[in-house]
């Protein structure tokens, strides 16, 4: 009786013990695989956008009005000062530069210029 307790006790140990193994395994694997997904989102993001020449927008002539839709100028802008804030000055910089790369003769170029500017002595700072 004895020693069946004890092939019992032993069965339910390895039982546990092959458990144990198997999520250290499966975790390990998922680890793995999110910091794969990581990498490849953070290579995307980095990557330069490469220029659409079907959907390219005319260019602006000269002397003519700046473009009304403020919407996308807006949306770089809030993204650049964010970055800044959260301490990203290099990636501030980059997308203030896409803003008044794209977008010349917008309203919000002057700031752009001024942030990158603040953001430049930031980046300098050790």
């Amino acid at each position: 009786m004895k020693q069946m307790v004890w092939v019992i006790a032993l069965g339910v140990a390895a039982g546990m013990g092959y458990w144990i193994w198997l999520a250290s395994k499966r975790y390990n694997e998922r680890k793995r695989a999110a910091e794969e997904r990581f990498a490849s989102f953070m290579a995307q993001t980095m990557r330069p956008a490469a220029p659409r020449l079907d959907a390219a927008p005319a260019a602006p002539k000269p002397g003519a009005a700046p473009t009304a839709d403020l919407g996308p100028q807006k949306l770089l802008f809030d993204a650049a000062a964010k970055a800044g804030e959260a301490g990203e000055p290099a990636l501030s910089i980059q997308l203030y530069a896409r803003l008044i790369a794209r977008y010349p003769n917008s309203a919000l170029v002057a700031l752009a210029r001024s942030a990158v500017e603040a953001q430049k002595s930031r980046l300098a700072k050790p």
